[in-house]
């Protein structure tokens, strides 16, 4: 049984948490109960909370002052799904120009202190965000709140590979848990250490659950069956920061016989979706952000349709987000059979960038899986760089250069899945690098 951490000696069961604890456990009780809710009444809470956002806005920060006065926002008349639609998009590019212009003058003091955040991105352009302690929290709630949906035990123990850590143990899983629960040991590792010394770390260390990059995982399991050395107490694999594929499930399940628990996040925004524990799908955190998925219209997509992401935040008191467009693409999914009214996104698809142009202007998601290509020849990974309508640089990791005979198969293979014969030239690298927060993408295009 999953007991709370007790704050008062002595007092084991049933737990007395201490003021954090119980702070974090009422907010867990509140989130048992609103992921059940209606999407109808989920969409009205909503509303509810992104009119006082607005009100905020309107008073404390210079750059929504005037969008809303434009649209005629009144702060005092309330919030309705039509009138917000009236808003502008906030652009990347006009959150990294007027930086200054959309922090607000006077935060909440209850809000806490003020958090930065900066991100790069994978376009390689600096994004300065600010929160605060209000929207940390909700971080690490939606944290505790994806580690309860998944019924992990929570006194195994994690093992996490990762930018912004370096090799150690720590005590316990961090303080999105630790904070009401007693957690076994968290160990670390730094994702830039070579693939092998990651797999023999793994085995040496033999957690339950790996926390990873999707592409990291990938390399970590291809490798885990060329080398034999399994993962045997390996419950569940844990991914975030990148697109997760269906090759990717079934490399984990091959490998390790456990399946993958995805989330979808960004550094200036927190968690936007969670994996729903039951499918492979996703639930949009609806008490944390409001998301729309819009056509080339700025119209709503219905089920099945893929769009760009654009987000509100609920609670950045310190800079609001409001209809921000993120840069993503994803796929809006039907309700899900597991009864949440949180709204669903069937795939997060990727970056602008991430789609192949063809010459007669036409755009699609590519698909290369490693299944069309890894018989030909000894190829340890790819990635597919467009650097003309009519040409594509393929960038190989490969044990041998191919030969000629298997060029034109690779290139032939890339052509059907692309749906187009473009001009394949191989690119031999060591290693394919990373963008500046270490994320990869199999596929980038370089057209303006």
């Amino acid at each position: 049984m999953l007991t709370p951490r007790s704050g008062v000696e002595g007092i084991a069961w049933p737990a007395v948490p201490d003021p954090a604890g119980a702070l974090m456990l009422a907010l867990q009780l509140q989130l048992q109960h609103s992921q059940w809710w209606t999407p109808q009444a989920l969409e009205a809470a909503q509303l509810r909370q992104l009119g006082l956002v607005l009100a905020h806005a309107y008073d404390t920060v210079p750059f929504y002052r005037e969008r809303l006065h434009d649209v005629g926002f009144d702060p005092k008349a309330g919030l309705d799904r039509e009138s917000f639609g009236k808003l502008p998009l906030l652009r990347r590019e006009e959150l990294q120009l007027a930086t200054d212009a959309l922090r607000s003058q006077q935060v909440p003091a209850t809000h806490g202190r003020l958090v930065e955040h900066s991100t790069s991105g994978s376009t390689g352009r600096p994004i300065k965000t600010l929160g605060t302690e209000v929207t940390q929290f909700f971080w690490n709630a939606l944290t505790l709140r994806e580690h309860l949906w998944h019924q992990r035990n929570l006194a195994g123990k994690l093992a996490a590979i990762r930018t912004t850590v370096e090799e150690g143990v720590a005590s316990g899983w961090g303080p999105s848990t630790d904070v009401a629960f007693a957690t076994g040991p968290c160990a670390t590792l730094n994702i830039r250490t070579d693939i092998d010394t990651q797999l023999q770390w793994l085995a040496a260390q033999a957690p339950d659950y790996l926390l990873s990059h999707p592409s990291n995982v990938q390399a970590l399991a291809q490798r885990s069956m060329a080398q034999g050395i399994p993962l045997p107490s390996l419950r569940q694999v844990r991914t975030f920061g990148e697109t997760v594929t269906p090759e990717l499930r079934r490399t984990c399940r091959e490998a390790w016989g456990v399946g993958v628990a995805d989330s979808y996040s960004a550094q200036e925004i927190g968690y936007i979706a969670l994996q729903c524990p039951q499918h492979e799908h996703y639930h949009v955190q609806s008490e944390n952000v409001l998301v729309e998925i819009l056509n080339d219209r700025n119209e709503a997509c219905a089920p099945g349709e893929v769009g760009r992401v654009v987000i509100s935040t609920l609670h950045n008191f310190a800079m609001p987000l409001l209809r921000y467009e993120i840069l993503d693409y994803a796929e809006v999914g039907e309700l899900c059979p597991c009864g949440r009214g949180l709204p669903v996104i069937k795939r997060v698809l990727g970056r602008q960038r991430n789609l192949v142009t063809l010459p007669d202007g036409r755009r699609h998601w590519p698909s290369f899986p490693a299944e069309s290509w890894a018989h030909i020849a000894p190829i340890r990974q790819i990635q597919l760089v467009q650097k003309a309508l009519d040409h594509i640089e393929a960038r190989l990791v490969a044990a041998r250069p191919l030969s000629a005979e298997e060029e034109r198969q690779l290139a032939a293979a890339l052509q059907q899945g692309l749906g187009y014969p473009f001009r394949i030239t191989l690119q031999y690298a060591e290693q394919i690098g990373r963008s500046a927060n270490f994320k990869y993408e199999d596929f980038v295009s370089e057209l303006a």
